[in-house]
């Protein structure tokens, strides 16, 4: 543990869950659940005895380091890494990489999406345990993959090489972003697919090697921090830096490319919550496949998901299968098939007033 760190993904918007993610307080920061924690606070929570409260590092939006700061008041200012501007996932990876690698160059490092649900929380644990012995030991770049449960077209895909033996650490043979409905459908027959989750595990110097061989202008660009990381002058260091940052992904980057990738099979209860109906899907539902989080009277309604303000009384009659969702003066009322609309309606929302966005 005195080697191990986690880095907590926590900039993103999240505007497929519009009304309730909106810029100036996205879904991480909501607690989506009802369980009387942000998904935020859920991620850091379930870290606890993988790594020391200190050795976790969030990567944020400079907007939100006051939210991050009130939902995680034991963060030091030197934890909550601030983004000036959205980069995608390479640019923020690399700047906690480079920085914690300044104070420890030993790191093993967990990097996760504050946005994700996971069911079975100790089995989570024991698959980051499993993972992080291995990169402890070699250099080699480990994402989780987990074991689909059907042809979905919204995630991306992993084949790995089946080498026979009992082992949960396979070597990466191809990533797929997306694909279409055939195609997902070939992956699950195949056996070798097994979906991106999105969490990585690596120790500091198998990321920087990456980074160094595979965006090396990124490598020069933050290893020029080395001696600004932890100090009052990061903050304008970061600022000159992100400006110069390509917007692109660590699956762009350097997973598509590098040879020593390694997936850990798992299977803990994973969503990666990016829409409403994924939080359909692994809510608890009534008699009637209602999905439903506020004060309602529902007649008829079936196989939807509802989720009001507490203190106003919903009443609702003959609803098959939608969306109904209020916060903050927007009131989206949407069929769960036709979710994808979404950022359309976001799109349009903008004409009638940035608050609503």
């Amino acid at each position: 543990m005195d080697h191990t760190y986690v880095v907590i993904m926590a900039g993103g918007v999240g505007t497929r869950f519009w009304p309730f993610s909106r810029t100036n307080n996205p879904k991480q920061f909501h607690d989506v659940l009802g369980t009387g924690k942000s998904l935020l606070q859920q991620t850091a929570d379930r870290f606890d005895g993988i790594c020391p409260k200190e050795h976790i590092y969030i990567v944020t939006s400079s907007e939100y380091q006051a939210l991050v700061k009130e939902q995680l008041p034991y963060l030091s200012d030197d934890q909550i890494l601030c983004e000036p501007v959205r980069r995608n996932t390479a640019p923020c990876i690399a700047y906690a990489a480079y920085k914690i690698a300044q104070q420890d160059p030993e790191a093993n490092i967990v990097v996760a999406p504050a946005d994700h649900i996971i069911l079975k929380e100790e089995e989570f644990r024991d698959t980051i345990r499993t993972a992080l012995a291995a990169t402890a030991q070699q250099d080699i770049l480990v994402t989780l993959g987990i074991q689909p449960s059907r042809p979905d077209t919204g995630y991306g895909y992993i084949q790995y090489i089946q080498d026979g033996n009992g082992d949960v650490i396979k070597k990466v043979k191809t990533f797929t972003e997306k694909p279409h409905l055939e195609l997902a459908m070939q992956f699950l027959e195949s056996g070798e697919f097994v979906w991106n989750a999105g969490i990585f595990v690596w120790n500091v110097q198998a990321i920087r090697k990456a980074f160094e061989t595979y965006m090396p202008e990124t490598a020069e660009i933050f290893a020029e921090g080395n001696e600004w990381y932890y100090t009052e002058k990061e903050h304008a260091f970061i600022g000159k830096a992100y400006s110069l940052c390509k917007n692109i992904s660590i699956d762009n980057g350097v997973m598509e490319k590098a040879q020593n990738v390694y997936v850990v099979l798992s299977d803990f209860g994973w969503s990666d919550l990016g829409t409403w109906k994924s939080l359909y899907e692994v809510s608890e539902k009534d008699q009637n496949e209602n999905v439903t989080d506020g004060t309602h009277i529902l007649y008829n309604t079936n196989n939807s998901i509802i989720k009001t303000p507490k203190g106003k009384l919903v009443v609702i009659s003959g609803l098959e299968g939608f969306i109904v969702a209020e916060f903050d003066g927007v009131l989206m009322i949407c069929p769960k098939d036709e979710e994808q609309k979404v950022k359309e309606f976001v799109a349009d929302a903008k004409h009638h007033g940035t608050h609503f966005v």
